[in-house]
């Protein structure tokens, strides 16, 4: 029975890459299967022959394991594998949700904001606007609402997306800077345009009459008001990151339903003296038909108001023609409701959209597409976007957006789509691992089906084009694509990327040789190997061994060393964790890491290189610690100029000390505390190892213990410093003999 086969006992192929000098076979193949147990529930019930599944939190996972040899470079390197699955009980890991709150104009971050869920306030910001929010149980969406203390910002209402299975996900916060106030009278009536974008005519206007203003009694104002009126313009495609919500409402069957914008807009009314806080109604909001370019949608414009608990929209009154305006618009038509502001809400002018199709995205590990080597955790994020006629790279307005969380088999966004023209809605979809960007495939000189992941003739139809299209110097993270809904007469068309709404199961479930659009990291030169196997994006992979990289399933600590080399290229640098203290595995490898230094624009001649070393700490019995015994190798003729003074008096306090004659290399029993930029070292833990990472990464390119960057800053928060020149022909490196004698080396 298929449920039986969820855990058995053979388990299944997991192929790891090993180091250079271990060929594998004939073939020079560096691939070597070391097994895996699929992560999935055991069955129940007392026909199991297994004996699993009596109780609910039974899972499958690792039984036994057999240590294996593989000759590498003359000597024999131990190799644990997975030799039998079995049922075990289900790890139970929390789910988070981090990130930053930043402003989306000038990137200032949100200090010390406060986080509500629902109505319950959960924490603040940190100073960096760094946040952290655990997921409650049984949470099917995540609503999380960031308040300014200081009142600069619009509150900003999101719904997080979060991994169901545990681990984190990073999002990163923009919000909307508050516009400046201006005064009106309270005894006249006023006029507030929406949306001027880059000199465009406005989508409308707020209309104040006379008398509307109230304080909360409800006794009526007629002073001096400060108004600021904050509008979200769609036609700006550089507001969807800072929108509120994910545009959704709950139709009369509680089904969650998608909503297409025309704008949305937050209002601030205070007494010019006090400043205090003022009502309004019933205020009449105009909105020009002009800007309305879809006919279908002119008979379904609404208003609506964000309820900032659920992160759902609701309906406020619908917007009917009217006459024509007053001044110099006269001859144009509106669309006109009426509006009462009681509390502070975000309002929105929508129309719901039935037109709804889902697209299949995977993310992989590298540009080279392998089914096992997809990432989990990523944040894939769609923007519908409504294109000029003729005219797709230059869209009209964004009308909506989506995040969806890649598992084992990729994600599903969903997205506006049309059947008759396809190119009525666009989607511009990018995908975030950490704060990382991930690279698309790219769609110039050549269009490569293969490689797109999608076969022609749909790909044609579709016109993927990456943001680098057109211009070789723009990002290459991001890719635009027609949104055309599948023809099911059509056999090229019924195998994704794109499935009708009601295929929505059959989306998930696609197979990996389906048609999809992809995602990459770009991972240049850079090489882990771990000496007991763990697939970081299956946490149920993990295996408690002395040897383990990470000790601890629940709770993953990363550490990197950051390394400044001066010379005229870019060099290869290794760590090599062995054992430094714990008599169980003094002298054992752990594991490798080379990592490819990365120039910095700003210093002539030098380059930086941030690797990953083995964390020192407790091993996964939690009896004892063990100071990892690290070893940084640059490739080529490099020679250490200089050690962090900090770290080598930390060193110092700290013995016993590594050796450290050889000069061309850096070796010492790894740090039990987690330092910092001061000292060249960054450690970040985390729920999620990938996310982790990528953290520590971030800060360690910026030099900072706090800070994230993606451009390296070499002479900032370095731990050592080699200097490297060219090697006389025929003369190997340090690095070198490592690889091909490392007991001599």
């Amino acid at each position: 029975a298929q449920g039986e086969q969820s855990c058995r006992s053979e388990p299944e192929p997991s192929l790891v890459e090993l180091p250079g000098e271990c060929p594998q076979d004939a073939s020079g193949s560096r691939f070597y299967n070391v097994g895996r147990c699929p992560p999935s529930p055991c069955p129940g019930g007392a026909g199991d022959p297994s004996g699993c599944g009596e109780d609910a939190g039974s899972c499958c996972g690792v039984r036994r394991m057999e240590l294996r040899e593989i000759p590498c470079a003359g000597s024999l390197r131990p190799a644990p594998v997975v030799a039998e699955c079995g049922c075990g009980p289900c790890a139970q890991p929390r789910v988070l949700v981090q990130g930053r709150v930043t402003a989306a104009d000038t990137g200032e971050p949100l200090r010390f904001g406060h986080i509500f869920l629902g109505g319950r306030k959960v924490g603040f910001t940190g100073y960096r606007g760094s946040f952290t929010i655990e997921v409650p149980p049984d949470t099917q969406r995540l609503v999380a609402r960031f308040v300014d203390g200081q009142q600069r910002f619009v509150d900003a209402v999101r719904v997080l997306p979060f991994d169901r299975r545990g681990g984190s996900v990073y999002q990163e916060v923009k919000m909307l800077r508050k516009k400046e106030p201006v005064e009106l009278d309270g005894n006249r009536s006023n006029a507030i345009p929406l949306g001027e974008a880059s000199g465009r005519e406005p989508v409308g206007e707020l209309v104040l009459p006379a008398g509307s203003f109230l304080r909360p009694s409800g006794e009526v104002f007629n002073g001096t008001v400060r108004a600021s009126v904050t509008f979200v313009d769609p036609r700006d495609m550089g507001t969807a990151s800072a929108a509120s919500s994910d545009l959704s409402f709950a139709n009369a069957e509680g089904e969650i339903v998608p909503l297409r914008t025309y704008g949305m807009f937050s209002v601030d009314f205070r007494e010019g003296e006090s400043g205090a806080a003022l009502q309004a109604g019933p205020v009449e909001v105009r909105m020009d038909a002009g800007q309305v370019w879809m006919p279908e949608h002119l008979q379904k414009m609404k208003l609506w108001s964000l309820n900032p608990e659920s992160g759902l929209w609701e309906e406020e009154g619908m917007l009917r023609p009217a006459g024509g305006s007053r001044g110099k618009r006269e001859e144009r038509t509106f669309l006109v409701g009426n509006l009462e502001i009681r509390e502070r809400r975000l309002f929105n002018l929508d129309v719901p959209e039935d037109r709804r199709c889902f697209v299949k995205v995977r993310a992989y590990s590298n540009e080279k597409f392998n089914p096992y080597e997809q990432l989990e955790g990523v944040v894939i994020s769609l923007v519908n976007l409504e294109p000029q006629p003729g005219y797709p790279t230059n869209p009209r307005a964004w009308g909506r957006f989506d995040s969806v969380v890649t598992g084992p088999n990729g994600a599903c966004l969903p997205a506006f789509c049309d059947s008759q023209r396809p190119d009525a809605y666009s989607a511009y979809v990018t995908a975030t691992l950490g704060g990382e960007e991930l690279e698309a495939v790219a769609s110039s000189p050549k269009l490569n089906p293969g490689a797109v992941g999608v076969s022609q003739p749909y790909l044609g139809k579709l016109g993927y084009r990456r943001s680098d299209h057109d211009d070789p110097d723009l990002k290459k993270t991001a890719f635009q694509i027609n949104v055309a809904k599948p023809d099911p007469n059509n056999v090229d068309e019924t195998n994704g990327p794109v499935y009708s709404y009601r295929s929505l199961e059959e989306c998930e479930r696609a197979p990996a040789s389906a048609n999809h659009l992809r995602f990459y990291r770009v991972e240049v030169d850079k090489y882990e190997y771990n000496v007991v196997p763990f697939k970081e994006s299956d946490l149920a992979s993990w295996t408690g061994d002395y040897l383990s990289w990470w000790p601890n399933p629940q709770e993953f600590r990363a550490c990197f060393i950051k390394v400044q080399l001066e010379g005229p290229q870019e060099y290869m640098v290794r760590s090599r964790n062995s054992g430094g203290s714990h008599p169980r595995t003094r002298g054992r490898l752990y594991g490798l890491r080379d990592s490819r230094s990365v120039r910095d624009t700003r210093l002539e001649g030098t380059s930086g290189a941030c690797v990953e070393f083995k964390c020192s700490g407790m091993l996964f019995d939690q009896s004892l610690a063990d100071r990892t015994l690290v070893s940084v190798i640059p490739q080529g003729s490099c020679r250490r100029t200089a050690i962090n003074p900090l770290l080598r008096e930390y060193l110092s306090r700290h013995p016993p000390l590594a050796d450290n004659n050889h000069t061309g290399a850096f070796t010492m029993l790894a740090p039990l505390d987690p330092l910092g930029h001061n000292y060249g070292i960054y450690t970040v833990t985390d729920q999620n190892p990938r996310l982790a990472k990528e953290i520590a990464i971030g800060r360690c390119f910026d030099g900072t213990s706090d800070g994230f960057s993606r451009e390296m800053k070499a002479g900032e928060g370095t731990a050592v410093t080699f200097a490297c020149q060219e090697r006389p022909p025929g003369r190997e490196s340090f690095f070198q003999r490592l690889l091909t004698a490392p007991g001599e080396a």
